[in-house]
């Protein structure tokens, strides 16, 4: 008995083949000379009279021999297809992860939207904000954010100054050259606040992430290795149809 995995594996192959068969049926059905055909006789009006030899075109596409064609080419796709999806809807498995069964009896598709929305997670928790590694940070529960200990830091002022390059004399004044000094005026006091992750926080989130991702494509591939519900769909199909 067939497993689902290797229906899927075959069911690329059948549709691709089934859509180049389709394809050129559709061609050949544009060739309207290869569908007519014809005989004709030549009879002179005396014995006398020139002969000329019979003439005749045959047939070469019948319509109804292509539906036929086509009907076969497709109804092996309209089979795989079924089965595929007839089995789809009692092929389940348990998601396991670190032994705890999260999820019971998961159907094949879902699991296939978890591994898609996993990842797509998994992008989002990779881009996430992390804290400044260069500064110590303590989680505040009062305002539920993270903050620095606090830092003071002195707060200057330029005051001008006087410096005397030289005294002044009886005939020339004092040279005074002015520079400023900055001069402690008073502290600022800084606590900085962040509503960023620890690293940390974000490994783990992803380590969780990878872990169900691996519990749910072990899933998968149990569940796709269950035993197929064949499905001959198509001839009834075609039996309707081009009957």
């Amino acid at each position: 008995m067939a497993k689902l995995n290797q229906i899927i594996a075959v069911e690329k192959g059948v549709k691709s083949k089934s859509v180049q068969e389709l394809a050129q049926a559709n061609q050949t059905l544009q060739k309207l000379p290869a569908l007519s055909g014809i005989s004709r006789t030549y009879q002179p009006k005396d014995e006398d009279g020139e002969q000329f030899p019979p003439e005749s075109t045959r047939v070469q596409v019948k319509a109804e021999e292509v539906l036929r064609q086509v009907a076969a080419a497709l109804t092996r796709l309209f089979d795989v297809t079924a089965t595929k999806d007839w089995t789809n809807c009692i092929a389940k498995a348990d998601v396991v992860v670190e032994g705890r069964t999260l999820l019971r009896d998961v159907p094949v598709t879902y699991l296939l939207f978890l591994e898609k929305q996993l990842k797509e997670l998994q992008g989002f928790v990779r881009r996430l904000p992390v804290l400044d590694a260069a500064e110590s940070w303590t989680y505040d529960a009062s305002t539920d954010v993270w903050r620095t200990e606090p830092v003071r830091t002195v707060k200057t002022k330029k005051v001008p100054r006087n410096h005397v390059k030289a005294e002044a004399t009886e005939h020339h004044p004092a040279q005074v050259e002015v520079y400023y000094e900055d001069v402690p005026v008073g502290y600022w006091t800084t606590v900085k606040f962040s509503g960023a992750l620890p690293a940390k926080r974000v490994n783990e989130l992803l380590d969780r992430i990878e872990k169900l991702q691996e519990a749910v494509k072990f899933a998968r591939e149990e569940a796709n290795g269950t035993e197929v519900v064949d499905q001959r769909v198509g001839q009834a199909v075609f039996d309707y149809l081009f009957q």
